[in-house]
């Protein structure tokens, strides 16, 4: 089963970036000179994708409008002979073809993913969170889809955390079958710290069969009536199988506001332009810290 679509859940109101984000989409805040949602579809680009489901809500329409063609602007830049600005405004255009889904109503990362049923049909699909970017020299999303090609199965994204911080995320325990690959025997959604035997926490990356959409019509909500992604995994586990995936590379939580920070650090040490004069100025900030000690 060939996987051609990606979902992008981006109908969150970004309430801790507030006052940022009162009438700005969180996933169009840029780190260092683009927006977080570019970073997040160019990525399923380099793995393959050829179609991006965006779920949307409502005030969300300039992500929307990012990836759209803009003749005024191209024009502008065409006619000033700013042939480099023009070459990335047309790149972003032409990225990717994008389908929206609305979702209504705030219900839970796995209800965003069910109103994506009649698009995405009955076809394994990718979903990638706007919040968690992930910098890595092979694509995450790559690297995950040579995991579902060996395995026909769900695959999750996860990383090692601190086991004082379980209950900060969804938590796999399971078995590994070869290095870096787990089949998953348990999922539990932000557990008790103590209570479970794994550190190993579930990122914004999932590659997904079908068949969890029936999973998902039977998972009950949760606290404030939400649908929990995890909990529909669970039951998907439960029938099918499940296979979870340690990634290489590094993954920065930018729906965070010290993650954000790390990420925009991250992206500007690496920028091809800016990343030296950066570095420099990051060092001798530092020393000039280290003086007044």
């Amino acid at each position: 089963m060939q996987v051609k679509k990606a979902v992008v859940p981006v109908a969150g109101l970004g309430t801790r970036f507030l006052p940022a984000t009162k009438v700005i989409p969180k996933e169009m805040l840029t780190v260092v000179d683009r927006p977080t949602i570019q970073y997040i579809v160019e990525e399923v680009v380099a793995s393959g994708i050829t179609e991006v489901v965006l779920v949307t809500a409502s005030g969300k329409s300039a992500i929307e409008d990012h990836f759209d063609y803009s003749f005024e602007l191209e024009s502008f830049l065409a006619q000033k002979g700013k042939l480099d600005l023009l070459k990335e405004v047309r790149h972003i255009s032409r990225l990717i073809d994008v389908v929206s889904v609305r979702q209504k109503e705030p219900l839970g990362l796995g209800h965003a993913v069910k109103v994506t049923r009649d698009v995405v049909g009955d076809h394994p699909f990718v979903v990638s969170l706007g919040d968690d970017l992930v910098d890595a020299g092979t694509p995450c999303v790559f690297q995950m889809l040579k995991v579902f090609e060996k395995y026909q199965e769900a695959v999750v994204a996860v990383q090692e955390v601190p086991d004082d911080q379980v209950d900060r995320y969804g938590i796999v325990e399971g078995e590994e079958v070869e290095e870096g690959v787990f089949k998953v025997h348990r999922m539990v959604e932000k557990p008790a710290v103590g209570t479970t035997r794994s550190n190993l926490a579930v990122i914004g990356r999932y590659i997904l069969r079908p068949e969890i959409f029936d999973c998902l019509d039977r998972t009950l909500p949760g606290i404030g009536g939400e649908i929990q992604l995890t909990d529909a995994l669970d039951i998907l586990r439960k029938e099918r199988g499940i296979y979870a995936y340690k990634f290489k590379g590094k993954r920065f939580d930018a729906g965070d506001k010290l993650g954000y920070l790390k990420a925009t650090v991250n992206y500007a040490i690496s920028h091809p332009s800016l990343g030296g004069p950066f570095l420099s100025y990051l060092r001798e900030l530092l020393k000039n810290m280290d003086n007044k000690d």
